[in-house]
């Protein structure tokens, strides 16, 4: 019935409670995939069902042709905790993507011409980085630095420049006036949870600078408090010109953003861009809700970065026992497990984690993605430790 393009495993599940999980036959599971990064508030949050609920009573969907409450509020709230200045409302992740690249496209055009509409250079050029992952359309395929996901769905959009990723050397040479924009996830997700180094960062911002370059984070998986900062951008030397943001941000229902500053700002004119159901009154809503535990009630600024600091460190007690983890990766609750290829597959661990009771989710690079929601309890952690400790013991 389902179209084949996902390898499921042989599970149906039912029903959910904080990080657990429950299947038709009533099996719990320990949740620490969060929908890849979604669920930060865990399963059937009184928070998201109370906003669901309550906005549902008034108004689901009016289109972008008027303006909401919910949108407008969560638009201010995302614009006061950051650097940035506008926002415009996607569906998912990936929608927020390809809206960042024809902001880049058409910043780019604009410095092609002069003022008598002679063009004198081609400033189209988008350089993204090797490993990225950026999404499944065809624009965010294009800049998504692994092979075997854009080869299938060639000829891709074109102008589009490959760098090694912390490699300064391979940036410099391939930044140039031609250079509408530089994009990177500032911690690469399903690539093996790479951090940009604080060399790369800063080479990105000298060159952004100097060859009139928009710079954008994707920070859809990294982003909305993972790392113990509501933005990752947060963590580093620089102020992205766009941000693209999803996954925690609805806490489970579908919703994306673009935000800009600057000189990213204006880029865009009325009919340059739209969706129907984006920003819509009900996610909206939710976001908002999800904002509030995460800003108002120190969701991110305290358990995160308290309950990251704990994973982490049960997490580097299991690196000490097993001798085939070679690195503990990550931020908050953002973190991996690197294994060494030669004794241990992660798809293997992710697997019989399982049938144990425990969700990961591998990522490349043979990472296994601790992923828990922000409200995890240390118990759960315990819990959760053990079993992986006790799936490693097979190995």
């Amino acid at each position: 019935m389902l179209l084949n393009v996902y390898s499921r495993y042989n599970v149906i599940f039912d029903k959910g409670e904080g990080s657990y999980i429950f299947d038709i036959e009533g099996n719990k599971y320990i949740d620490f995939v969060s929908g890849i990064s979604v669920n930060c508030l865990g399963h059937a949050s009184p928070v998201i069902i109370n906003a669901l609920t309550e906005q549902s009573k008034k108004l689901i969907h009016i289109s972008n042709l008027y303006y909401s409450e919910p949108q407008l509020e969560l638009a201010k709230k995302l614009t006061e905790n950051s650097a940035m200045e506008k926002v415009f409302f996607t569906n998912s992740g990936t929608e927020a993507i390809e809206l960042a690249v024809k902001i880049a496209h058409k910043y780019g055009n604009n410095l092609s011409y002069d003022e008598n509409g002679n063009k004198i250079i081609d400033k189209t050029e988008i350089i993204y980085m090797k490993n990225s992952f950026h999404g499944r359309s065809t624009g965010a395929l294009a800049i998504t630095g692994q092979p075997k996901y854009q080869k299938p769905f060639e000829p891709l959009i074109s102008n589009v420049t490959q760098c090694n990723f912390n490699d300064v050397k391979d940036l410099k040479a391939k930044v140039s006036e031609k250079t509408a924009a530089i994009i990177l996830e500032p911690i690469q997700g399903e690539s093996g949870l790479e951090s940009a180094t604080p060399e790369f960062m800063q080479a990105i911002k000298e060159l952004s600078e100097k060859y009139n370059a928009l710079v954008i984070f994707d920070e859809i998986q990294c982003g909305m408090g993972r790392t113990g900062k509501l933005f990752a951008y947060e963590n580093f030397e620089i102020i992205p010109d766009i941000v693209t943001v999803a996954k925690s941000l609805g806490g489970g229902v579908p919703i994306g953003a673009t935000l800009t500053k600057g000189k990213a700002n204006d880029v865009l004119k009325p009919g340059d861009h739209g969706s129907t159901y984006g920003g819509n009154p009900l996610v909206c809503a939710v976001a908002n809700a999800v904002l509030h535990e995460l800003i108002d009630n120190k969701l991110v600024e305290k358990d995160v970065v308290e309950k990251g600091q704990y994973s982490l460190k049960k997490l580097e007690e299991l690196k000490g026992k097993y001798n085939f983890i070679d690195e503990i990766r990550g931020k908050g609750l953002l973190l991996g497990i690197k294994f060494d290829e030669s004794k241990v597959l992660a798809k293997d661990v992710v697997l019989k984690a399982l049938e144990n009771g425990l969700l990961l989710v591998g990522a490349g690079n043979n990472v296994v993605r601790f992923f828990p929601p922000f409200n995890v309890k240390t118990e759960e952690i315990d819990e959760a430790v053990s079993i992986l400790s006790k799936v490693l013991e097979t190995f």
